[in-house]
């Protein structure tokens, strides 16, 4: 207690543990720390003249209330040694003030470390929003390295394992944005790296000796290293990389606690990155496959136009059942070899059904004069075999001769070749047979055609002519709707005849659901440019 005068006139037992210098009649300001007696001063002070005026009609009792109310809100705070007190104001009637101590230096650590946690959790929740948004492992490095340096350091590098002595490393300073490279690593260098990297527990920091860190671990212009923390990014079975954190000489160490954060944050990290380096691996083995599964683009071979288009029943997809394949001849003079096939259903599986009947075909093509033989071999194959699916088909040999193109067409189940002569007529190759990989014996019969300059053999699978749609969207587009669009085309190269055909059949599904589209086209090349093109464009023709 301390009277007008800033004298103490009373010190009980606990204050004066506290505050040792404290006794009756001693200066306040000798006795007390700055913040304490600087606040009893200030409580003394008058009121502000508005505060007065707008008092001067009030009771007694109604001032003495607000006074009050206004001790209350002087509470004041600060140190004392190691300890932060809370002083409260009591003010009474002789004009001394009673302060009561109260000890909040507990409450003060624990709302601090409340919102340490907060902050930390926020943080820790942002880090996995960001990681897990992307699947692209360079852009995941990138984001843990940045947040790492903004967060938790003044630097961090991000390294990856990799093959050799030369690793990914991504580096970013605080405020910087992040930069890759490839670097010669001696993970022997550094305490702890080497065992980082296969996944080990980390190395305390305190081990490492920050100015032992070699040159290609300290971003150029970071200055001096006052402390390194190395800690494992851990994925899924495999480690996924290591996280390095620099803070500069000027800075305190890292602690115990925030090097069990920085494990925190890495383990999100490390998922992060080994989800994306999974998905990159798993999309590089998909697009192998996709190119083995996929219908090979078509040319011009030994003087005949191809030309194929490929649809498959789901737009989101990319392969199904239905396949095509042009085997040039292995010998000049010889007829290369059309197939084009529909395996009964769709998607993935019926695709992978499609690939291995392709590479049987390919393994017979020394017998691809002998359609028959081609076929009943395919069909045992697929009667050994574990799957159950079946497939039709047509192998169309071609041959220039000439100026014409001489086929032999064999179809096994499956619609007939439409011819397209030079006048617009539509013909249908005479030839039967029976679906391969369902009954033992395969039956067919082969028929012969030959192409005049400008003319097209059309094969097609089912696709086209049972697709649905139209004004009610339910008619097929049917096989003499295919006929007539293709009498539309007299006269047009292999390719414009394909994607007319193609372009006609989508444009009859419109959005609905359809079975896979593929289409393949034999054309006899014009030989003569029209004179207006001078002979040297790829424009019209004549025979």
């Amino acid at each position: 207690m301390a009277d007008a005068q800033a004298a103490v006139l009373y010190v009980n037992e606990a204050a004066s543990l506290v505050f040792p210098s404290a006794r009756p009649g001693s200066a306040l300001a000798d006795a007390v720390p700055a913040w304490l007696s600087t606040a009893h001063m200030q409580r003394l002070s008058p009121l502000p003249p508005q505060r007065a005026e707008t008092d001067v009609d009030r009771p007694d009792a109604d001032r003495l209330d607000a006074d009050r109310l206004i001790a209350d809100s002087l509470v004041v705070s600060g140190p004392v040694e190691d300890r932060i007190y809370e002083a409260h104001p009591s003010p009474r009637d002789d004009g001394s003030v009673v302060w009561w101590l109260v000890d909040d230096t507990d409450h003060r650590l624990a709302r601090e470390a409340l919102r340490i946690e907060r902050d930390r959790t926020a943080f820790l929740t942002r880090a996995s929003n960001l990681l897990l948004s992307s699947l692209n492992l360079d852009r995941c490095m990138d984001v843990t390295a940045q947040m790492a340096a903004e967060h938790l350091a003044d630097a961090a590098l991000v390294i990856c394992p990799s093959p050799g002595r030369e690793l990914p490393v991504v580096t970013c300073l605080r405020g910087a944005k992040p930069s890759k490279a490839r670097r010669a690593v001696d993970v022997d260098e550094v305490p702890g790296l080497g065992e980082a990297l296969q996944g080990f527990p980390p190395v305390p920091s305190r081990w490492i000796d920050p100015a032992a860190a070699p040159s290609w671990l300290v971003p150029e212009g970071f200055g001096a290293v006052g402390s390194i923390v190395i800690t494992p990014l851990p994925g899924h079975g495999v480690p996924a990389g290591v996280l390095v954190l620099l803070r500069r000489t000027d800075r305190a160490a890292f602690t115990e606690g925030e090097e069990v954060f920085a494990r925190l944050f890495a383990a999100r990290a490390g998922a992060a990155m080994s989800a994306a380096r999974l998905y990159a691996e798993q999309a590089s083995i998909t697009q192998t496959l996709m190119r083995e599964l996929l219908p090979p683009a078509l040319r011009r071979i030994s003087g005949v136009e191809y030309a194929g288009s490929y649809r498959p029943s789901q737009d989101h997809e990319r392969i199904g059942g239905d396949f095509y394949d042009v085997h040039p001849a292995s010998d000049k003079g010889e007829a290369s070899l059309v197939v084009l096939g529909d395996v009964c259903g769709k998607g993935l599986d019926a695709a992978v059904m499609a690939g291995k009947i392709r590479n049987t075909l390919h393994a017979l093509l020394p017998l691809a004069d002998d359609h028959q033989r081609m076929l009943t071999l395919l069909n045992k194959a697929l009667l050994n075999s574990h799957h159950t699916r079946f497939a039709t088909m047509v192998l169309a040999s071609a041959e220039r001769v000439g100026s014409s193109v001489k086929l032999r067409l064999t179809s096994a189940g499956h619609p007939a070749p439409l011819i397209l002569r030079s006048t617009g007529r539509v013909e249908e190759a005479d030839t039967r047979g029976t679906l391969v990989g369902a009954l033992p014996e395969v039956e067919a019969r082969t028929a012969t055609a030959s192409l005049a300059p400008g003319e097209t053999c059309l094969l097609y699978t089912d696709g086209i002519t049972e697709a649905r749609g139209g004004p009610l969207g339910e008619a097929m587009f049917g096989e003499e709707r295919l006929r007539r669009v293709l009498a539309e085309c007299a006269g047009m190269p292999a390719e414009a005849v394909v994607e007319r055909v193609q372009m006609l059949a989508s444009q009859w599904v419109g959005g609905g659901h359809h079975d896979d589209m593929a289409v393949v086209a034999i054309s006899a090349p014009r030989t003569n440019h029209l004179s207006m093109v001078d002979g040297h464009t790829r424009g019209r023709f004549t025979a």
